[in-house]
C-alpha cells in the first residue's frame, strides 16, 4: 500500500479514457474530498487536454496528460487507476494496473468477452488477497430506490420474488454511432443496446432476483446503419429461484423514453423509473403511498416526480466512489466485486448467443466456455 492509502492523504487517481464517461468520472471524483485526479490518459492528446482544461477551470490542480497508462505510471505517483476506455480495452488496461500494484475501478461493462473477463476476475481475486481493491462500476446498486428494494427483498418484505419486467427505451442517433470508429462494433463495443445501455439494468435484475439459469432472446438492427450490433433486443430470463423476467433494451425508441424496472413478489411489488422510486407496496400497508413506505429512507428527490440534481449522473458515480474509497481505507472488499460484473457480462453474452443460435442458452454454457467459438451476430441465425 502507498502512503496515500495508509495515512489518509487523498488518493491519487489516474483516469484512463477522457471521453463522455471519463468526464462523468472526473465530475464524481471532483466531488469526493478524498480523491484527486493526478493523471489523464487518452490515445488522443486533444481529449486529455480538453478534460484537463475543464478540471482546471473547475478550480482543481491540472492533471498531467499522457497517451499511455504505462507512461503515466512511470511518471506520476498513482494509487487508483480508473478505466473508462472502449469496453474491449478494459481487461488489458486493468491487467496492466493490477500488475503495477494499483487499485482499480473499471467502467461497465467489465469487458466484451467472457474468457477475458474470467481472466481479470482471477487476477482481481489474487489482487484482493494482497490487499488491493478492484471494482467495477454498477452505480445503480447505490441509488436509494434500488437499495430500498434490495433491502425489502433481503428482509422477505416481498415474500417470494416471482417476476420482473425491465425496459430500457432509449434513442441514439446515427451521429452517435458515427462519432467513433469503435462504436457499434463487436470487437470494441461488445454489443449495442444491451451491452452498453442496458447492462446496468441487467445488473439490477441479478441483484434483485439472483442467479440466472437460462436466457431466450431475439435481437435486431432496425433504425441505424453502418453498425454491427443490435439496436433492439428482447429476452426472457429464468432464475435459479424459479422467478422469471422480461428484458427489453433499445436505442431505437425516438425521442428517448425512460428506464423502467418492475419487481413483483408474493407479498409486495415495486417500480423504479429513471432511478426514482415510482411505486412501493408490501402486504399489510393499505396506504399505497410510496412516500409513506420510503419515509426516512428515500429522499423526496428520489421519488417519482421529485426534483432531480442536474449532475445526478455524477452523483450516482459519486455514491460508488464513496464505497470504493471506504473499502480502501477500511481494508475490506468493495460492495461491487469483479465477479458481480462477470455474471452481468455472461448474461448479456448469453442473450446475444441465444439470438445468434436461435435457441435458449444456459448461463453454464457461457461460463464454462462451451460457446466461446460461436461468433455472435445481430438478428439471429442466417
Amino acid at each position: 500500500m502507498t502512503e496515500s492509502t495508509e495515512h489518509g492523504t487523498p488518493l491519487a487517481v489516474a483516469l484512463v479514457g477522457c471521453g463522455i464517461i471519463g468526464l462523468n468520472h472526473a465530475k464524481a471524483i471532483g466531488l469526493h474530498p478524498d480523491a484527486v485526479i493526478v493523471a489523464l490518459v487518452d490515445e488522443i492528446p486533444q481529449a486529455a487536454r480538453a478534460l484537463a482544461d475543464s478540471i482546471e477551470e473547475a478550480g482543481s490542480a491540472r492533471p498531467a496528460e499522457f497517451t499511455t497508462l504505462s507512461a503515466a505510471l512511470a511518471s506520476v505517483s498513482v494509487d487508483l487507476v480508473v478505466v473508462c476506455t472502449p469496453s474491449g480495452q478494459h481487461v488489458q488496461l486493468a491487467q496492466e494496473a493490477i500488475s503495477a500494484g494499483k487499485l482499480v475501478l473499471i467502467e461497465k461493462p467489465l469487458d466484451v468477452t467472457v474468457p477475458r473477463a474470467k481472466r481479470i476476475a482471477a487476477l482481481a481475486a489474487e489482487a484482493e488477497a494482497d490487499g488491493l481493491v478492484v471494482s467495477v462500476i454498477s452505480q445503480h446498486r447505490f441509488d436509494p430506490a434500488s437499495v430500498v428494494i434490495a433491502d425489502a427483498i433481503e428482509s422477505d418484505g416481498f415474500g417470494r420474488v416471482t417476476s420482473a419486467v425491465a425496459s430500457v427505451a432509449w434513442w441514439r442517433s446515427q451521429e452517435y454511432y458515427d462519432s467513433g470508429q469503435w462504436r457499434g462494433t463487436w470487437e470494441l463495443d461488445g454489443g449495442g443496446a444491451v451491452m452498453n445501455q442496458g447492462v446496468h439494468t441487467v445488473d439490477l435484475l441479478l441483484w434483485f432476483l439472483g442467479r440466472p439459469v437460462e436466457i431466450q432472446a431475439h435481437t435486431a438492427l432496425l433504425a441505424h446503419g453502418r453498425v454491427e450490433v443490435e439496436d433492439v433486443a428482447v429476452a426472457t430470463v429464468r432464475f435459479e429461484s424459479g422467478a422469471l423476467a422480461v428484458l427489453h433494451a433499445t436505442t431505437a425508441a425516438f425521442p428517448g423514453l425512460s428506464v423502467r424496472l418492475q419487481v413483483h413478489g408474493s407479498r409486495g411489488s415495486a417500480i423504479i423509473e429513471d432511478d426514482q422510486l415510482e411505486f412501493f407496496h408490501v402486504a399489510g400497508d393499505d396506504s399505497g403511498s410510496v412516500a409513506n413506505q420510503a419515509a426516512g429512507v428515500v429522499a423526496p428527490s428520489e421519488l417519482r416526480g421529485g426534483e432531480r440534481d442536474p449532475d445526478r449522473f455524477a452523483i450516482g458515480h459519486l455514491r460508488q466512489y464513496e464505497d470504493v474509497v471506504a473499502a480502501i481505507r477500511e481494508g475490506r472488499p468493495p460492495r461491487v466485486r469483479v465477479d458481480d460484473a462477470l455474471l452481468a457480462l455472461a448474461v448479456v453474452r448469453s442473450l446475444y448467443l441465444s439470438s445468434t443460435l436461435g435457441r435458449s442458452v444456459s448461463l453454464a454454457e457461457v461460463l464454462d466456455g462451451s460457446l466461446d467459438d460461436v461468433t455472435v451476430t445481430t438478428g439471429g441465425a442466417a
